[in-house]
């Protein structure tokens, strides 16, 4: 859309120019454009510019940097102010490892999260919402009738970008939010496993609603993801995806590993003394094994004993 356009200004079509060379343009990206901009049918202009992004969120299909898989960043989204984290709470049950994950790469980059918790109507959200207490993660609960006000509200005048796995109902909900998108909406299979239905990313202005007036914003839906890759995140970067466990770190001694096999870390005093979720710091010690190429890198969205998990 062009700068100051409306929710019925013509689509612009527009192809990366020459001169760009192998510069990528990624959903989210504003765009210098010439030539013809009117958004006529054949019309197409050319983009000659891309403007410096204000935020990126990358993920990588792999933990382990030394590996092919870590090494390739893959942009989700450029300059998206928050990511909405979708997250059904039955079938298929909550994952607190993917949702750790998404949080440690919203907070890298610098893009505050939102909790998004779907079928509500199947399951009660109190354990979810107890695992992530300390952090006053602020969230939303979706119900198939639900009235989707509170999150119209939270969605108004940003860019924020839903990410999920399948068949949590994220594609329902964008129908829900823009009827006319037609997203493919998918089903949960017999194992609990959710079936890819969006296969692109794609970037949506949010319509309108009768009475409100202002910026309702743009959401963008992505693929179903099975797992979120931080290979892109340092070591050190990781803990700020844990907030709870930060303060803790004042005691460590200096360049403290902070995993389990290190005598004086100070993050098992903080959880013995009940300051912190032991689960959460076991999430943490995980991220920080599978960067190692530790642990089942195939699974890295379930944390080893957590109800939550279904494990």
């Amino acid at each position: 859309m062009l700068p100051g356009s409306g929710p019925d200004t013509p689509v612009v079509t527009a192809m990366r120019a020459r001169e760009l060379g192998r510069k990528s343009v990624v959903v989210g990206d504003r765009v210098g454009l010439v030539g013809d901009t009117s958004g006529a049918p054949g019309a197409l202009a050319r983009i000659v510019r891309i403007a410096e992004r204000t935020s990126v969120l990358r993920r990588t299909a792999d933990d382990d940097e030394t590996t092919a898989e870590g090494r390739l960043e893959r942009v989700v989204v450029a300059n998206a102010d928050q990511l909405v984290i979708v997250s059904a709470l039955a079938d298929p049950p909550p994952r607190t490892g993917f949702i750790d994950r998404c949080l440690v790469a919203a907070y890298d980059a610098g893009i505050e999260p939102l909790l998004c918790l779907t079928k509500a109507d199947l399951a009660g959200p109190e354990a979810v919402l107890g695992y992530y207490t300390e952090l006053e993660l602020p969230y939303v609960l979706i119900r198939p009738d639900s009235d989707l006000a509170a999150l119209r509200a939270l969605l108004a005048g940003r860019v924020s970008v839903l990410v999920g796995h399948s068949g949590v109902g994220k594609s329902t909900l964008v129908n829900r939010l823009v009827p006319e998108a037609e997203r493919a909406v998918g089903t949960v299979s017999a194992i609990g496993r959710g079936r890819h239905t969006s296969t692109s990313a794609v970037a949506l202005r949010l319509p309108v609603e009768p009475g409100a007036g202002g910026d309702t914003g743009w959401i963008v839906d992505t693929p179903g993801v099975r797992s979120f890759g931080l290979a892109h995140v340092s070591a050190e970067s990781l803990l700020h995806g844990f907030p709870d466990l930060v303060e803790a770190t004042v005691d460590c001694p200096a360049n403290c590993p902070h995993t389990a096999d290190e005598a004086e870390c100070a993050l098992d005093a903080w959880v013995a003394a009940g300051k912190a979720d032991a689960r959460r710091l076991a999430s943490y010690r995980r991220l920080l094994a599978s960067r190692s190429g530790e642990g089942d890198p195939r699974e890295p969205e379930r944390n080893p004993g957590d109800p939550l998990a279904g494990s």
